[in-house]
């Protein structure tokens, strides 16, 4: 098993990732508060997890389970609500502990519910998806989608443990790790270019589920998440640089509609208009571009948007973007690989030219 620790002062807490851990009752024992404990999860992961998970934790605690619909989609204030009522039906109160069982939308909205039931109970991150384990359940943004843009209704909260099983990525369908792998290939892009060259040489290993390789892929990419949430816990400065293509890529998703591109595919097309305009503007080479999309190919991302955008669809979706500062857009763009910076400073017929090629290209 490998540690991490996420270091926030008296908010800090570790990181767990090993094969089986899930159903290891020690590392949770140090992170439930109280007696109580209500496990979210999805329908999906139900079916795989729940029963052995609720078996492991009953002997000891007073568990209940809240099972949610599966899929972005279901990612809304009205699903939200059936975690409230639950947790209000079986009377929890304010030391009952959440844990989140299942992927990003279950992590989100099971840590959004912890923020704001009874004004805040601890709760444990359990992520089950390759995305979920190497980026959203690590640093505490939670919160559920609008129809008019992605996320923008949660909170920073920080969970007590992140228990990280790689077991669970057997069951994983082969688009859901690529999506997650988008994720893994940020952390490369954005901080550390070693990494970077580190998945070129491995992402065929790695898409096989090779144990030992996607044990250290988490483990860098949480380390490189950590590391950068420890210094910015609520992205008032760098934090925002793990946006890469994420900017681009909410509004694919939201004009898409949730869950018709999964988050990570969209990161990657996302991920790749960024890195198409850092180019344009002289900051990485052309060999730069050909590499990144060679590895998101690797991963079977797609490296452009839906032929369905238009420009003034982008536009208009990245205007009401949490980036969006003082009415000027915000993006994550490279100065080299391995080094990203934030910046509205950016020429918007440039910007213009970057998007149509992509629609183009597309086509």
């Amino acid at each position: 098993m490998r540690t991490l620790n996420v270091d926030l002062g008296d908010r800090s807490y570790p990181i767990y990732i090993g094969a089986g851990i899930r159903n290891k009752q020690s590392l949770f024992n140090d992170a439930i508060q109280g007696k109580q404990v209500m496990v979210v999860t999805n329908d999906t992961v139900a079916h795989l997890y729940l029963e052995a998970f609720v078996d492991m934790l009953k002997n000891d605690y007073h568990v209940e389970t809240c099972i949610l619909p599966d899929g972005e989609s279901f990612k809304t204030l009205d699903t939200y609500q059936m975690i409230m009522t639950r947790l209000l039906e079986a009377q929890h109160n304010r030391t009952t502990t959440i844990i989140a069982l299942g992927g990003g939308v279950v992590g989100d909205m099971a840590g959004f519910a912890a923020a704001t039931y009874q004004r805040g109970v601890p709760f444990i991150q359990v992520p089950t998806t390759l995305l979920s384990q190497v980026d959203s359940s690590v640093g505490g943004k939670t919160g559920v989608n609008h129809p008019l843009g992605k996320n923008m209704i949660g909170a920073f909260y920080q969970p007590q443990a992140v228990i990280i099983d790689t077991e669970t990525l057997s069951t994983l369908p082969a688009r859901e790790l690529s999506a997650g792998m988008a994720e893994v290939i940020k952390y490369g892009l954005i901080c550390d270019r070693s990494m970077f060259e580190w998945l070129e040489v491995n992402m065929t290993a790695l898409m096989n589920l090779d144990s030992s390789l996607i044990t250290e892929a988490i483990y860098l990419s949480c380390a490189a998440k950590s590391q950068v949430v420890s210094q910015d816990e609520r992205e008032g400065g760098i934090r925002a640089i793990l946006n890469l293509g994420h900017t681009f890529g909410h509004a694919i998703e939201t004009e898409m509609g949730y869950g018709v591109w999964l988050h990570g595919e969209a990161v990657a097309a996302g991920s790749m208009l960024a890195l198409d305009l850092s180019w344009r503007m002289g900051n990485l080479e052309s060999s730069d571009l050909e590499r990144s999309a060679a590895l998101f190919k690797a991963a079977n991302l797609p490296t452009l948007p839906p032929i369905e955008m238009t420009l003034d669809s982008f536009v208009a979706r990245m205007s009401v973007d949490k980036k969006v500062l003082d009415g000027s857009l915000r993006l994550v763009l490279l100065n080299e690989l391995g080094d990203a910076m934030v910046t509205s400073d950016f020429p918007l017929d440039i910007f213009n030219e970057t998007v149509l090629d992509a629609l183009e290209a597309a086509k």
